[in-house]
């Protein structure tokens, strides 16, 4: 029952068709009310009105955005990454913290035991050999409270052994295999173990109950009650505990013995069980478990994932907070963190998730901003921090592989699924499945959608200034009693040939310089932001000018009729087309020191696009449709001149102070993979 959210593109792309459909219409009936009071026909003008409608709204929008992200999804496929929706890829794009699940996606998820602590003793596990904390040898059987703490590991868990050839297969979870493999590398006959101690009862650990509970039938009569979990609930359970070989009391200094253990083990980075047991003499699991005999404490490795520490500063550097949730207590999630350096230099700040749900929305909110480390996170936690990180106004990507991530998987702008790790269930909810389990591809997904997103930007930005040229030059010459500068089949031309395919060639623009290294954008921000819409007015009167004064050359030597039109016409396409090539860049100019990689994909466009338009001009055929007339040398040349004033004045007023800290980086580099 889980909502997916809305992408950012999505809202974005909603707002700006709005307010172009209400700018255009506006703008239109100005056009045919103005035309009727010069004295134009109601025909004419309703023509003309509803062509320039057409030339005004930039149908080729919706083609570009789609084909921009279905060409993402494309690259994304090289680097192992299945896109399971259209918009994923952009929305990593505008990502601002991304939340990893530590075990099996920051971790490798393969545990081993390598320490335990029992009685008062620390004891190094190595393979098959247990050594004492002075190196003195320590045989497993030769001590009752390890060998019961191994028989108790090996009864409560579910890992199943399964024959293969000489040995066992061993299927389960992590954990539970780690030390089933403990007590197999000790000497114990696991299997023959268990088929003496059958399990009659199971309790599983939930919300809040921290720890499992077995039932087993003993050869005396009597019942075998295994505990495993938390420490720290785990010893609560307990009034008993095994101390040099004996069983005592377990009073407070014991207690406090045994959690700075505890603490100590976590701080390593381990993953830290507590063991316990009792024996029974009813074969029925107790309502409420106590009364059990404190056995001690495992400490499990799980390696962080090579290149982890990278990946997360990769995104520091994207300005994209770093966010574990783990389930493991708080002295270890603080230990990893530190190791992954999750607060990029700062105080790391680690919060307890036991009693999240009792916390005020709006605080958990507020708090969610400033942590860097969830400890002790159940699996409906994880569904509250990342809609708590939404609630703060931020775009959110969730890392998992199981089914406990499935709902958090799901309520994030982006749900990203391990592959091999991954459960069906994860992978049907998220929006990406990384194939090979490498996170380093959320870093690709990001400079990828970062990049679709600045290639939309700029394609909006290049059909928006000459879809307002085209307005400005019919709203001109019918206010000022020239006549109609373009008809109805020219401004169709224009808004069909000379705006789509430039505009999708600028969707496939390389990545700007620095793209991985700028914080993420606005999510609330426009995709036409009032100071790109003031710029975008700017270029669009200087490509207005230039083409109004070829128009009035055209009247003063012509009159008006066809030649006029047809300087217009022909200045106003070149001039687009132009501008599709300062389009590429807010910033860079044809004087920058730094020049972009090439775009080929504009290269054959605009080839292909002048082609048309020299056809239109000197096939008296397509000429005639058009309403054209034959042009003279000088025409040619004045035409020339109205194309590249506009197109300097617009490059050399470009604002340059972004380039004085741009270099050249690796994502430029890499663009030489980027072929048609």
């Amino acid at each position: 029952s889980t909502a997916t959210p809305d992408t950012p593109l999505e809202k974005q792309l909603d707002d700006m068709s709005t307010r172009l459909a209400l700018l255009s219409g506006a703008v239109c009936a100005g056009v045919f009310v103005v035309g009727l009071i010069r004295g134009y026909s109601m025909l004419e003008m309703l023509k003309s009105s509803v062509s320039l409608a057409v030339a005004a709204v930039p149908e080729g929008l919706p083609a570009v955005a789609t084909t921009t992200l279905a060409l993402g999804i494309k690259d994304m496929r090289r680097h192992k990454a299945a896109v399971r929706h259209l918009d994923a890829v952009e929305t990593l794009g505008s990502v601002e913290v991304v939340c990893f699940d530590k075990t099996g996606t920051l971790t490798e998820n393969r545990m081993q035991v390598v320490t335990m602590n029992c009685g008062h003793d620390d004891i190094s596990v190595r393979g098959t050999q247990f050594e004492r904390d002075n190196n003195e040898p320590c045989l497993m059987m030769a001590r009752e409270d390890i060998r019961r703490l191994i028989e108790v590991a090996a009864l409560c868990n579910e890992t199943e052994l399964r024959p293969d050839g000489g040995g066992f297969n061993l299927v389960g979870s992590a954990t539970e295999v780690a030390l089933i493999q403990m007590a197999m590398d000790a000497g114990l006959d696991v299997p023959g173990f268990r088929t003496r101690h059958p399990v009659i009862r199971t309790r599983y650990r939930a919300d809040n109950r921290p720890y499992m509970t077995t039932l087993h039938p003993q050869a005396d009569g009597q019942f075998l009650l295994t505990t495993k979990g938390r420490p720290a609930e785990v010893l609560e359970l307990c009034d008993h505990y095994w101390s040099d070989g004996v069983i005592l009391p377990l009073n407070d200094e014991a207690r406090q013995e045994i959690l700075v253990a505890n603490e100590r083990m976590a701080g390593e980075a381990l993953r830290v069980l507590g063991f316990a047991y009792t024996l029974r003499d009813k074969g029925t699991m107790p309502r409420k478990t106590e009364g059990l005999t404190w056995l001690g404490l495992t400490g499990m490795a799980d390696p962080v994932r090579e290149g982890m520490p990278e990946l997360v500063e990769q995104f520091h550097r994207a300005g994209i907070r770093t966010v574990m949730i783990t389930g493991d207590q708080t002295a270890t999630a603080q230990a990893i963190g530190r190791q992954l350096n999750l607060s990029h230099g700062e105080p790391l700040k680690v919060l307890e998730a036991s009693r999240l749900q009792e916390i005020d929305e709006e605080l958990l909110a507020g708090m969610a901003n400033d942590v860097h480390v969830f400890s002790r996170v159940s699996p409906a936690h994880k569904l509250i921090i990342v809609q708590a990180l939404q609630k703060s106004g931020q775009v959110v990507a969730m890392t998992g592989d199981g089914i406990n991530d499935s709902p958090a998987l799901k309520a994030a702008n982006i749900g990203a699924a391990m592959g091999i790790a991954g459960t069906d269930i994860a992978h049907s909810v998220s929006d990406v499945v990384l194939e090979d389990d490498n996170l380093h591809t959320l870093s690709v997904a990001t400079r990828k959608g970062r990049t679709i997103y600045d290639n939309i930007q700029k394609t909006v930005h290049f059909m928006v200034a000459t879809n307002l040229t085209e307005i400005k030059m019919m709203l001109a010459g019918t206010a000022l009693g020239l006549g109609q500068p373009l008809n109805s089949m020219q401004l169709l031309w224009i808004n069909l040939v000379t705006d789509i395919f430039p505009g999708l060639a600028l969707s496939m623009e390389p990545p700007d310089a620095g793209v991985m290294e700028r914080p993420p954008r606005d999510p609330a921000e426009a995709v036409i932001s009032n100071k790109d819409l003031s710029r975008m007015f700017f270029e669009s009167s200087m490509i207005t000018a230039g083409s109004m004064a070829a128009y009035l050359y055209g009247v003063k030597r012509y009159g008006i009729g066809p030649q006029a039109r047809m300087m217009a016409f022909s200045s106003l396409t070149f001039a687009e087309l132009a501008h599709a090539l300062g389009s590429r860049s807010k910033y860079r100019t044809i004087f920058s020191d730094i020049q972009r990689p090439p775009n080929r994909h504009l290269d054959r466009a605009l080839i292909g696009t002048v082609g048309a338009q020299g056809l239109a001009t000197v096939f008296p055929p397509l000429r005639r449709l058009l309403g054209g007339a034959p042009l003279g040398i000088v025409d040619i040349g004045v035409l020339a001149i109205s194309i590249a004033a506009p197109w300097l004045i617009n490059e050399l007023t470009k604002p340059e102070y972004k380039l004085e800290n741009e270099k050249p980086n690796q994502d430029e580099s890499a663009q030489t993979e980027e072929k048609g």
